[in-house]
Protein backbone atom coordinates (compact mmCIF):
# COMPACT_ATOMS: atom_id res chain seq x y z
CA UNK A 1 0.00 0.00 0.00
CA UNK A 2 2.96 2.40 0.14
CA UNK A 3 3.42 4.99 2.80
CA UNK A 4 0.83 5.59 5.02
CA UNK A 5 -1.74 8.53 3.20
CA UNK A 6 -0.25 7.96 -0.20
CA UNK A 7 -2.96 8.15 -3.16
CA UNK A 8 -3.32 4.83 -4.95
CA UNK A 9 -5.40 4.14 -7.97
CA UNK A 10 -8.31 1.42 -8.12
CA UNK A 11 -9.40 -0.17 -11.47
CA UNK A 12 -12.88 -0.04 -12.05
CA UNK A 13 -13.64 -2.24 -15.20
CA UNK A 14 -10.90 -0.19 -16.70
CA UNK A 15 -11.44 3.00 -15.61
CA UNK A 16 -8.36 4.28 -13.58
CA UNK A 17 -10.15 5.74 -10.27
CA UNK A 18 -7.30 7.94 -8.12
CA UNK A 19 -8.24 7.07 -4.03
CA UNK A 20 -6.50 9.66 -1.72
CA UNK A 21 -5.56 9.15 2.01
CA UNK A 22 -6.41 5.51 1.38
CA UNK A 23 -5.53 4.60 4.70
CA UNK A 24 -7.90 7.02 6.79
CA UNK A 25 -10.03 5.33 9.18
CA UNK A 26 -13.80 5.73 8.41
CA UNK A 27 -14.92 3.06 11.23
CA UNK A 28 -12.77 3.37 14.45
CA UNK A 29 -14.41 0.82 16.10
CA UNK A 30 -13.53 -1.77 13.21
CA UNK A 31 -10.53 -0.13 12.23
CA UNK A 32 -12.19 -0.02 8.78
CA UNK A 33 -10.48 2.25 6.11
CA UNK A 34 -11.29 4.49 3.21
CA UNK A 35 -9.64 1.90 1.06
CA UNK A 36 -12.33 -1.06 2.56
CA UNK A 37 -15.34 1.05 1.50
CA UNK A 38 -13.97 1.75 -1.97
CA UNK A 39 -12.78 -1.97 -1.86
CA UNK A 40 -16.58 -3.05 -1.01
CA UNK A 41 -17.81 -0.69 -3.73
CA UNK A 42 -16.14 -2.53 -6.18
CA UNK A 43 -16.94 -6.10 -5.06
CA UNK A 44 -20.66 -5.38 -5.39
CA UNK A 45 -20.09 -3.14 -8.65
CA UNK A 46 -22.89 -4.36 -10.86
CA UNK A 47 -25.12 -4.47 -7.80
CA UNK A 48 -24.54 -0.93 -6.63
CA UNK A 49 -24.37 0.14 -10.40
CA UNK A 50 -28.01 -0.86 -11.07
CA UNK A 51 -29.36 0.74 -8.08
CA UNK A 52 -27.99 4.05 -9.47
CA UNK A 53 -27.46 3.43 -13.44
CA UNK A 54 -28.95 6.97 -14.81
CA UNK A 55 -30.19 8.18 -11.53
CA UNK A 56 -29.83 11.88 -10.45
CA UNK A 57 -27.53 10.93 -7.20
CA UNK A 58 -27.51 12.86 -4.03
CA UNK A 59 -23.92 12.08 -2.00
CA UNK A 60 -24.36 12.01 2.16
CA UNK A 61 -20.61 12.35 2.82
CA UNK A 62 -18.73 11.50 5.71
CA UNK A 63 -14.97 13.14 4.50
CA UNK A 64 -13.81 12.56 8.59
CA UNK A 65 -15.32 8.96 8.92
CA UNK A 66 -18.71 8.07 10.70
CA UNK A 67 -17.43 9.86 14.01
CA UNK A 68 -17.16 12.98 12.28
CA UNK A 69 -19.95 15.50 10.69
CA UNK A 70 -21.57 14.61 7.14
CA UNK A 71 -23.57 16.46 4.61
CA UNK A 72 -25.67 15.75 1.60
CA UNK A 73 -24.46 16.97 -1.87
CA UNK A 74 -27.01 17.49 -4.30
CA UNK A 75 -25.65 19.69 -6.58
CA UNK A 76 -22.66 17.62 -8.79
CA UNK A 77 -19.54 18.51 -7.70
CA UNK A 78 -17.37 21.14 -9.66
CA UNK A 79 -14.81 18.49 -10.39
CA UNK A 80 -17.06 15.88 -11.49
CA UNK A 81 -15.11 13.66 -14.44
CA UNK A 82 -16.21 14.32 -17.99
CA UNK A 83 -17.49 10.82 -18.09
CA UNK A 84 -20.28 10.90 -15.57
CA UNK A 85 -23.27 12.59 -16.31
CA UNK A 86 -25.83 14.96 -14.69
CA UNK A 87 -29.43 15.73 -14.79
CA UNK A 88 -31.43 19.05 -14.28
CA UNK A 89 -33.71 17.60 -11.17
CA UNK A 90 -36.35 20.57 -9.48
CA UNK A 91 -36.71 21.05 -5.87
CA UNK A 92 -40.19 21.75 -4.18
CA UNK A 93 -39.43 25.47 -4.05
CA UNK A 94 -39.28 25.40 -7.95
CA UNK A 95 -35.32 26.00 -7.43
CA UNK A 96 -33.29 23.60 -9.74
CA UNK A 97 -29.59 21.78 -9.68
CA UNK A 98 -28.25 19.17 -11.90
CA UNK A 99 -26.96 16.15 -9.43
CA UNK A 100 -24.32 13.34 -10.63
CA UNK A 101 -26.09 10.42 -12.62
CA UNK A 102 -23.71 6.98 -12.59
CA UNK A 103 -23.35 5.28 -15.61
CA UNK A 104 -20.44 3.24 -14.61
CA UNK A 105 -18.89 1.67 -11.35
CA UNK A 106 -16.05 4.16 -11.30
CA UNK A 107 -18.21 7.05 -10.84
CA UNK A 108 -19.55 4.87 -7.66
CA UNK A 109 -15.61 4.96 -6.31
CA UNK A 110 -14.95 8.71 -7.44
CA UNK A 111 -17.59 9.44 -4.81
CA UNK A 112 -16.19 7.19 -2.54
CA UNK A 113 -13.04 8.94 -2.64
CA UNK A 114 -15.18 12.08 -1.33
CA UNK A 115 -16.06 10.18 1.57
CA UNK A 116 -19.45 9.22 0.22
CA UNK A 117 -20.55 5.84 2.20
CA UNK A 118 -24.52 6.32 1.76
CA UNK A 119 -26.23 7.04 -2.08
CA UNK A 120 -29.25 8.75 -2.10
CA UNK A 121 -30.81 8.12 -5.91
CA UNK A 122 -34.00 9.70 -6.77
CA UNK A 123 -36.89 7.22 -8.16
CA UNK A 124 -36.36 8.59 -12.02
CA UNK A 125 -33.64 8.31 -14.19
CA UNK A 126 -32.05 11.62 -16.19
CA UNK A 127 -33.73 11.02 -19.33
CA UNK A 128 -37.14 11.74 -17.33
CA UNK A 129 -37.19 12.93 -14.33
CA UNK A 130 -40.53 13.88 -13.60
CA UNK A 131 -42.16 10.30 -13.31
CA UNK A 132 -40.87 8.15 -11.34
CA UNK A 133 -40.17 4.76 -12.26
CA UNK A 134 -39.96 3.20 -8.60
CA UNK A 135 -42.23 3.05 -6.00
CA UNK A 136 -40.45 3.31 -2.50
CA UNK A 137 -42.17 1.64 0.58
CA UNK A 138 -39.88 2.23 3.93
CA UNK A 139 -41.35 0.50 6.73
CA UNK A 140 -39.69 2.20 9.20
CA UNK A 141 -39.67 1.16 13.08
CA UNK A 142 -40.67 3.02 15.72
CA UNK A 143 -39.69 3.23 19.55
CA UNK A 144 -40.55 -0.21 21.08
CA UNK A 145 -40.53 -1.65 17.40
CA UNK A 146 -38.21 -4.12 15.73
CA UNK A 147 -36.55 -5.61 12.63
CA UNK A 148 -39.14 -8.67 13.44
CA UNK A 149 -42.13 -6.46 13.40
CA UNK A 150 -40.74 -4.90 10.42
CA UNK A 151 -40.92 -8.27 8.85
CA UNK A 152 -44.21 -8.70 9.97
CA UNK A 153 -45.13 -5.85 8.09
CA UNK A 154 -43.21 -6.78 4.98
CA UNK A 155 -44.91 -10.26 4.45
CA UNK A 156 -48.70 -8.19 4.79
CA UNK A 157 -47.52 -5.92 2.47
CA UNK A 158 -46.83 -8.45 0.24
CA UNK A 159 -49.97 -9.04 0.25
CA UNK A 160 -51.38 -5.99 -0.07
CA UNK A 161 -48.84 -5.56 -3.40
CA UNK A 162 -50.08 -9.05 -4.93
CA UNK A 163 -53.83 -7.94 -4.60
CA UNK A 164 -52.95 -5.05 -6.91
CA UNK A 165 -51.00 -6.52 -9.17
CA UNK A 166 -47.44 -5.51 -8.10
CA UNK A 167 -44.31 -7.21 -6.77
CA UNK A 168 -41.96 -5.94 -4.39
CA UNK A 169 -38.64 -5.95 -4.00
CA UNK A 170 -37.23 -6.23 -0.71
CA UNK A 171 -33.87 -4.89 1.14
CA UNK A 172 -32.71 -4.10 4.65
CA UNK A 173 -32.49 -0.89 5.23
CA UNK A 174 -28.76 -1.17 7.25
CA UNK A 175 -30.46 -0.50 10.31
CA UNK A 176 -33.67 -1.79 11.86
CA UNK A 177 -36.10 -1.41 8.76
CA UNK A 178 -36.88 -2.85 5.69
CA UNK A 179 -37.50 -1.23 2.27
CA UNK A 180 -39.65 -2.83 -0.80
CA UNK A 181 -39.10 -1.37 -4.36
CA UNK A 182 -41.62 -1.49 -6.91
CA UNK A 183 -40.23 -0.76 -10.56
CA UNK A 184 -42.61 1.42 -12.52
CA UNK A 185 -44.04 2.37 -15.69
CA UNK A 186 -43.11 5.99 -15.54
CA UNK A 187 -46.54 7.78 -16.39
CA UNK A 188 -47.16 8.88 -13.46
CA UNK A 189 -46.60 12.21 -11.29
CA UNK A 190 -44.15 12.10 -7.65
CA UNK A 191 -47.92 13.43 -6.36
CA UNK A 192 -49.26 10.32 -7.97
CA UNK A 193 -46.75 7.96 -7.35
CA UNK A 194 -46.73 9.48 -3.01
CA UNK A 195 -50.94 9.24 -3.51
CA UNK A 196 -50.43 5.22 -4.27
CA UNK A 197 -47.68 5.19 -1.36
CA UNK A 198 -50.26 6.63 0.83
CA UNK A 199 -53.15 4.25 -0.53
CA UNK A 200 -50.33 1.13 0.24
CA UNK A 201 -49.68 2.40 3.81
CA UNK A 202 -53.45 2.64 4.86
CA UNK A 203 -54.51 -0.06 3.38
CA UNK A 204 -51.90 -1.96 5.64
CA UNK A 205 -52.46 -0.31 8.56
CA UNK A 206 -55.99 -1.11 8.26
CA UNK A 207 -54.83 -5.16 7.90
CA UNK A 208 -52.60 -4.30 11.17
CA UNK A 209 -53.83 -1.83 12.85
CA UNK A 210 -51.75 -2.53 16.00
CA UNK A 211 -48.58 -2.92 14.00
CA UNK A 212 -48.60 -0.31 11.33
CA UNK A 213 -49.33 3.44 10.92
CA UNK A 214 -49.34 6.10 8.84
CA UNK A 215 -49.10 8.74 11.10
CA UNK A 216 -47.18 11.69 10.16
CA UNK A 217 -46.39 13.00 13.80
CA UNK A 218 -44.28 11.01 16.02
CA UNK A 219 -46.77 11.69 18.96
CA UNK A 220 -49.23 9.57 17.40
CA UNK A 221 -47.83 6.64 16.32
CA UNK A 222 -46.77 4.58 19.07
CA UNK A 223 -45.32 0.92 18.99
CA UNK A 224 -45.86 0.45 15.43
CA UNK A 225 -44.49 0.15 12.32
CA UNK A 226 -44.22 3.66 10.48
CA UNK A 227 -45.00 3.82 6.63
CA UNK A 228 -43.22 6.89 5.58
CA UNK A 229 -44.85 7.67 2.52
CA UNK A 230 -43.37 10.91 2.28
CA UNK A 231 -40.17 9.52 1.13
CA UNK A 232 -42.12 9.09 -2.12
CA UNK A 233 -42.72 13.15 -1.98
CA UNK A 234 -40.06 15.04 -4.62
CA UNK A 235 -36.48 15.46 -3.42
CA UNK A 236 -37.03 12.73 -0.57
CA UNK A 237 -35.02 9.93 -1.11
CA UNK A 238 -33.85 6.34 0.14
CA UNK A 239 -30.76 4.87 0.67
CA UNK A 240 -29.84 2.81 -2.35
CA UNK A 241 -29.62 -1.04 -2.33
CA UNK A 242 -25.54 -1.82 -0.87
CA UNK A 243 -24.89 1.76 0.22
CA UNK A 244 -23.07 1.99 3.46
CA UNK A 245 -25.31 3.01 6.59
CA UNK A 246 -23.07 5.28 9.04
CA UNK A 247 -23.30 3.16 12.24
CA UNK A 248 -19.85 1.87 14.13
CA UNK A 249 -20.14 -1.70 12.49
CA UNK A 250 -20.21 -0.42 8.74
CA UNK A 251 -24.05 -2.11 7.82
CA UNK A 252 -25.06 -1.69 4.22
CA UNK A 253 -28.84 -2.36 2.52
CA UNK A 254 -28.72 -5.69 1.64
CA UNK A 255 -31.21 -7.21 -0.94
CA UNK A 256 -32.96 -9.81 0.34
CA UNK A 257 -35.18 -12.69 -1.28
CA UNK A 258 -38.53 -12.77 0.55
CA UNK A 259 -38.37 -16.44 2.00
CA UNK A 260 -34.75 -14.54 3.97
CA UNK A 261 -36.53 -12.02 5.42
CA UNK A 262 -37.48 -13.49 8.30
CA UNK A 263 -34.12 -15.19 9.34
CA UNK A 264 -32.10 -12.27 8.24
CA UNK A 265 -30.08 -10.25 10.46
CA UNK A 266 -29.53 -6.44 9.38
CA UNK A 267 -26.12 -6.49 11.34
CA UNK A 268 -25.19 -9.46 9.59
CA UNK A 269 -24.53 -7.43 6.20
CA UNK A 270 -21.59 -5.12 6.76
CA UNK A 271 -18.85 -4.08 4.10
CA UNK A 272 -17.08 -7.27 5.26
CA UNK A 273 -19.51 -9.45 4.78
CA UNK A 274 -21.57 -8.58 1.60
CA UNK A 275 -18.33 -9.20 -0.60
CA UNK A 276 -18.78 -13.01 -0.11
CA UNK A 277 -22.56 -12.99 -0.06
CA UNK A 278 -22.39 -11.20 -3.34
CA UNK A 279 -19.79 -13.31 -5.07
CA UNK A 280 -22.49 -16.71 -3.91
CA UNK A 281 -25.85 -15.50 -4.86
CA UNK A 282 -25.53 -12.17 -7.00
CA UNK A 283 -27.62 -9.15 -7.08
CA UNK A 284 -30.76 -10.47 -5.74
CA UNK A 285 -32.68 -7.16 -7.24
CA UNK A 286 -30.92 -7.52 -10.69
CA UNK A 287 -33.90 -8.42 -12.33
CA UNK A 288 -35.92 -5.32 -11.14
CA UNK A 289 -35.13 -3.54 -14.54
CA UNK A 290 -37.14 -6.34 -16.25
CA UNK A 291 -40.13 -5.40 -15.12
CA UNK A 292 -42.55 -2.34 -14.69
CA UNK A 293 -45.74 -2.25 -13.10
CA UNK A 294 -48.94 -0.29 -13.15
CA UNK A 295 -50.39 2.39 -10.30
CA UNK A 296 -53.54 2.25 -11.55
CA UNK A 297 -55.42 0.13 -8.72
CA UNK A 298 -54.16 1.66 -5.99
CA UNK A 299 -54.75 4.91 -8.03
CA UNK A 300 -57.97 2.96 -7.79
CA UNK A 301 -57.60 2.52 -3.50
CA UNK A 302 -56.67 5.55 -3.14
CA UNK A 303 -59.79 7.55 -4.58
CA UNK A 304 -61.82 4.93 -2.45
CA UNK A 305 -60.47 5.95 0.34
CA UNK A 306 -61.09 9.38 -0.47
CA UNK A 307 -64.84 8.84 -1.04
CA UNK A 308 -65.78 6.19 1.16
CA UNK A 309 -63.79 7.10 3.79
CA UNK A 310 -63.03 10.48 3.74
CA UNK A 311 -59.11 9.83 3.89
CA UNK A 312 -57.58 12.38 2.33
CA UNK A 313 -54.16 13.97 1.69
CA UNK A 314 -51.66 13.80 4.60
CA UNK A 315 -49.23 16.19 6.14
CA UNK A 316 -46.17 17.10 4.00
CA UNK A 317 -42.86 17.17 5.14
CA UNK A 318 -41.66 20.41 6.99
CA UNK A 319 -39.56 21.59 4.46
CA UNK A 320 -41.87 21.80 1.60
CA UNK A 321 -44.31 24.93 0.69
CA UNK A 322 -48.44 24.16 1.19
CA UNK A 323 -49.29 21.64 -1.12
CA UNK A 324 -52.83 22.06 -2.88
CA UNK A 325 -55.48 19.79 -0.42
CA UNK A 326 -52.52 19.23 2.40
CA UNK A 327 -54.37 18.94 5.70
CA UNK A 328 -53.17 22.18 8.37
CA UNK A 329 -49.53 20.91 9.08
CA UNK A 330 -49.37 21.13 12.71
CA UNK A 331 -48.82 18.74 15.50
CA UNK A 332 -51.89 17.27 17.31
CA UNK A 333 -51.29 18.80 20.59
CA UNK A 334 -50.11 21.74 19.37
CA UNK A 335 -53.35 22.05 17.80
CA UNK A 336 -55.39 21.12 20.73
CA UNK A 337 -53.56 23.60 23.18
CA UNK A 338 -53.90 26.72 20.32
CA UNK A 339 -57.72 25.78 19.94
CA UNK A 340 -57.83 25.64 24.39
Amino acid sequence: MGAAGAAVELDADGRAVRLSNPDKVYFPEKGYTKRDVAEYFRAVGPGILRALRERPTTLQRFVDGVEGDFFYQKRAPKNLPDWTPTARIEFPSGRHADEMCPTEIGAVLWAANLGTLTFHPWPVRRTDTDHPDELRIDLDPQPGTDYADAVRAAHELRSVLDDHGLRGWPKTSGGRGIHVFVPLVPEWTFTQVRRSAIAVGRELERRMPDRVTTAWWKEERGERIFVDYNQTARDRTIASAYSVRPFPHAPVSAPLRWEEIDDAEPRDFDIRTMPERYAEVGDLHADMDDHAFRLDLLLELATRDEQEHKLGDLPYPPEYPKMPGEPKRVQPSRARHDDA
